[in-house]
């Protein structure tokens, strides 16, 4: 099947702009998903929140069936919430720990999870320990096995890491957690719009994702899956009105399904636009995304290597859109400024995001380029271009 390419980057403005190498930072919004928000922004200016509310019920109730269909689970296992960092940590904090359980996370942890680590484990003496990585760079499902114990009370890895390009064994890790019984949360905010994600096939308790990242949605939106047989156990770590319903002067209870861990307060454009970003995201079809996005990733990798003085800094089994690399004698910064004067946009990941890992290499920066479906070969081609005159100084 080909994929339509020219529609792609015909129904994404950014295009006639910008080269957007930063797909997994804040990937350019689709047309059917920026009219979805500004014409709920209007409404709202028009008639009124509440009003706007009421009169779309059906199309901000739409987001839980979307994000139910692309992840695999019912609807009531679905909450919307205002990042991907808020969304992990709503079910992080929400799981007990006491002195001496265990906390098993991967090498290439995102910084914002493992402060969370480390601040629960000054507060409860629990203990955070890595998995080994194994000679490609992904997490040693076979060191994982070895560690579990009746102390291991979490294991929690992110499926696509910020840097190194890896995806790791998420259906793997998940077999182990099942067979021991251990809760499994899995940070997913750069796999799910990327690569099909089944929460039923990788096994995990536990999902926090993104909007703005694959999915292609507005920023300040995220969700999270709760496994209903989970979620109705755990506290959230704050309630209001909508999370819980206050039922006598003195007792509340809380609500059933996973909206126990939202707030009434929320982001109702966003909602429509994540919604709508999901159902275009499924029009398009996630293993035909995967495959386009693979290949663009490929491509790009083998003709950076052909730069002189770029090193691939990629690892992993298995790899993604995300691409990392080096460039001799130029700091990332300055890659990262250079292209942007050129409208080209890319990022750089420090140690500062996944030190675990990046110490583990001897790194202390890599420029991050992550393509996605609409962008092309002709963008390849030109952006190692640019950056064969930038390194080459000619």
């Amino acid at each position: 099947m080909t994929f339509d390419i020219g529609r792609a980057r015909r129904e994404t403005p950014g295009c006639e702009r910008v080269l957007h190498f930063n797909n997994a930072g804040s990937a350019l919004m689709p047309r059917p998903v920026l009219d979805a928000v500004q014409n709920y922004l209007t409404l709202e200016a028009q008639i009124g929140g509440y009003e706007a509310a009421e009169r779309e019920d059906a199309a901000i109730e739409r987001f839980y069936g979307a994000a139910a269909e692309m992840l695999g689970c019912d609807a009531d296992e679905i909450a919307l919430v205002e990042n991907a960092t808020r969304a992990w940590d709503m079910a992080f904090y929400a799981l007990p720990f006491a002195a001496g359980d265990r906390i098993l996370t991967a090498r290439a942890e995102y910084a914002s999870n493992v402060i969370a680590f480390l601040q629960l484990a000054q507060r409860t003496g629990a203990v955070v320990e890595v998995i080994p990585s194994d000679e490609t760079g992904q997490v040693s499902v076979e060191a994982l096995q070895e560690m579990i114990d009746d102390r291991v009370k979490l294991i929690a890895i992110t499926h696509v890491p910020t840097n190194g390009g890896l995806v790791n064994p998420a259906a793997a890790v998940g077999k182990v957690a099942r067979a021991a019984g251990i809760t499994y949360l899995l940070d997913a905010c750069q796999s799910v719009g990327q690569m099909p994600v089944d929460v039923a096939e990788i096994g995990c308790d536990l999902l926090s994702t993104t909007g703005r990242k694959y999915l292609r949605g507005p920023r300040g939106t995220g969700f999270l899956y709760v496994r209903r047989e989970l979620g109705q156990r755990l506290q959230p770590p704050f309630l209001d009105l909508h999370a819980a319903k206050w039922v006598a002067p003195d007792h509340y209870e809380v609500r059933p399904d996973a909206r126990r861990f939202e707030n009434w307060e929320t982001n109702f454009a966003g909602k429509v636009g994540l919604a709508t970003a999901i159902d275009y995201a499924r029009d398009w079809g996630t293993p035909p995304i995967w495959d386009r996005v693979r290949s663009l990733a490929s491509r790009l990798r083998a003709e950076l290597e052909e730069v002189p003085g770029v090193t691939v800094r990629d690892i992993g089994a298995e790899q993604c859109g995300i691409v990392t690399f080096t460039a001799e004698g130029v700091e990332a910064r300055q890659v990262k400024q250079a292209l942007a004067e050129r409208s080209m946009n890319v990022v750089t990941s420090t140690v500062a995001s996944t030190r675990f890992d990046m110490e583990a290499r001897g790194l202390n920066e890599v420029v991050r380029a992550s393509v996605h479906y609409y962008n092309d070969e002709a963008e390849i081609e030109r952006f190692c271009r640019i950056l064969r005159r930038m390194v080459l100084g000619s």
